[in-house]
């Protein structure tokens, strides 16, 4: 019943609402007594409590002596609901957009929580009109690539460098393979994830075991531009490597410390 009450909630009631519209379905009609009773609200509310039900469309008088109370059936009431609803969001969504100005470019969103995070990522994928640039880790993968198909299925060109995840297809599919996951994991503090679309905007996120997942979201064009640059050269890279050889590219990293350092991150060279 607590989640009757919480969906209700949602829709706008408030607990006693919930409690007395529950009540009513449950045995109607009824007197305010007895709605109070059975339902937990208490009787110095209980009229105002069915005077908001009546108001809302949710209940209606029922003219005895005394006065009874019975609801409005709940398929008839939840119609009404989602009709008014559906007219508020309409009105809203145009009249909004006529105020709303164009975001500046220089906002940079901060984000925290993995739940967040993910659904920014998505609401990204989502958005693109014309091309998109990933770089993006197995444990992502399963979370966004059904939004990741419906882009590819909407022609949208997609491009993804993918850790992990073998055989898995998103667009244009460039496993990463000329280091191991754990020398770039290691290295980033994580597993950093971007998503880039259409030259207009970036979603830069680093997920990892020791944190609470973060992301950055901007329309910056340096920022823009630096992420997408950067899912381009990983493929590069990696299709050098895939001509030439993994071992080959690994040999030259680890035996120079300078491209040592590069790849790891650590003066000198790493011991991965």
């Amino acid at each position: 019943m607590e989640t009757i009450y919480s969906q209700l909630h949602k829709l706008g009631f408030s607990q006693y609402e919930s409690k007395a519209y529950v009540s009513l379905i449950q045995q109607a009609p009824a007197t305010g007594y007895e709605v109070s009773k059975r339902s937990g609200v208490p009787r110095s509310m209980i009229y105002e409590v069915l005077g908001k039900l009546i108001d809302r469309g949710a209940a209606y008088l029922v003219p005895t002596d005394p006065v009874k109370y019975a609801p409005v059936p709940a398929k008839q009431m939840l119609e009404r609901l989602r009709n008014n609803m559906e007219e508020t969001i309409h009105y809203l969504e145009h009249s909004l957009e006529t105020l709303e100005k164009d975001p500046a470019i220089d906002v940079i969103m901060h984000l925290s929580g993995y739940d967040h995070v993910i659904q920014e990522l998505s609401d990204t994928i989502y958005q693109a009109k014309s091309e998109l640039w990933l770089s993006i880790w197995e444990p992502q993968v399963g979370e966004l690539y059904e939004q990741i198909q419906q882009a590819v299925n909407r022609n949208i060109s997609v491009f993804s460098i993918v850790f992990g995840a073998e055989g898995v297809s998103l667009g244009y599919t460039f496993p990463h393979n000329y280091m191991s996951p754990e020398v770039v994991q290691e290295r980033m503090g994580g597993q950093l994830t971007i998503a880039a679309r259409d030259g207009e905007e970036v979603i830069i996120a680093n997920f990892n075991e020791r944190g609470v997942p973060w992301a950055i979201k901007t329309r910056n064009p340096a920022l823009v531009l630096v992420a997408t640059e950067y899912v381009r050269h990983d493929i590069m890279i990696e299709e050098v490597t895939r001509e030439y050889g993994a071992d080959k590219v690994e040999r030259l990293w680890r035996n120079r410390p300078d491209l040592s350092h590069v790849v790891t991150g650590y003066k000198g060279g790493g011991t991965l």
